[in-house]
């Protein structure tokens, strides 16, 4: 009787289903240094966005708030009035879009070899995707040029001065991550897939493309993002390979508008930079969901 009764208590003193559980002192600590982080990382996308919408006597204070009461959009007239920034805008979309799809696609079916099928030289393989991602792109920006230049006059359309100079090198750096980051994800899918698969009467070609290809294309996304950035984002590239065609400039170079010898329009580089921003945001949401599962890992077995 004793023992039920020291057994009852010890139930008794057990912690209630719902009943507020104190946070520990280290998980408080580790959320505030998160919430510190977070907030080191989004001030300068704050203040940017503040600026842009500054009229151009706060903005070129010397006492800058982080605040203003009296917004404007003077700086985002100014960037949609410049000459040609549609169209710069869709460059920047066209090639950034083109590397995306295409990277995705290559990287997907080279994963998909180095993983699935043992031939000579595929360590070496591996390796040298690993030191393609070592090399500095500004090493690189020369040997490009004078290759672009050479291409160029034997295959129109890939030279200097075209889109196609753009596109070329950010495909070549943008594959050895995305060929290594998608060889896990198909390592991942058991082998048993593609063995009951063959059972049922699937092709190699319909296991790659009906049952492979949507198991991996988390990983897919997570690639994606990191190519259409960098892709987004170029400067070097475009001033480096887009010399005097002028009309095949990309997004980046609109900026150098607003850069004066004698003053920068700093609220008009606020707002381009805001409006280079709203396509990475809208390329966040829609494929938000897909990136999570894809910087998770891979599918289960």
């Amino acid at each position: 009787m004793s023992g039920v009764r020291a057994t009852a208590d010890r139930a008794g003193t057990r912690r209630a289903p719902g009943r507020f559980r104190p946070r520990r002192p280290w998980r408080l600590a580790a959320e505030a240094g998160a919430l510190l982080i977070a907030a080191a990382v989004a001030f300068p996308l704050y203040w940017m966005v503040l600026s842009a919408f500054k009229p151009a006597g706060e903005v070129q204070s010397t006492r800058p708030l982080p605040w203003t009461l009296a917004p404007s959009l003077d700086a985002f007239r100014r960037v949609f009035q410049q000459q040609d920034f549609g169209r710069y805008f869709l460059n920047s979309l066209f090639v950034a879009g083109v590397v995306v799809v295409v990277s995705a696609l290559i990287a997907f079916l080279a994963a998909t070899a180095v993983t699935r099928f043992r031939f000579r030289f595929r360590t070496t393989l591996l390796v040298m995707f690993l030191v393609a991602q070592m090399v500095p792109v500004e090493a690189l920006t020369i040997p490009l040029f004078f290759l672009l230049r050479d291409v160029g006059t034997a295959v129109p359309g890939i030279g200097l001065n075209t889109l196609g100079a753009l596109i070329l090198p950010h495909l070549a750096f943008s594959l050895p991550f995305a060929i290594w980051m998608l060889r896990g994800f198909v390592r991942a899918v058991p082998a048993a897939v593609e063995e009951a698969a063959a059972i049922d009467g699937a092709s190699r070609a319909r296991f790659l493309w009906q049952i492979l290809f949507p198991l991996v294309f988390p990983g897919l996304v997570a690639t994606s993002v990191f190519s259409f950035i960098s892709t987004w984002n170029d400067f070097l590239f475009a001033k480096s390979f887009i010399i005097s065609a002028t009309e095949n400039s990309t997004l980046p170079m609109a900026l150098l508008v607003f850069f004066k010898p004698d003053e920068n329009d700093w609220g008009g580089i606020m707002a381009a930079s805001t409006v280079m921003t709203i396509p990475v945001l809208v390329f966040f949401v829609l494929v938000q969901r897909r990136l999570v599962s894809g910087l998770g890992g891979a599918v289960k077995d």
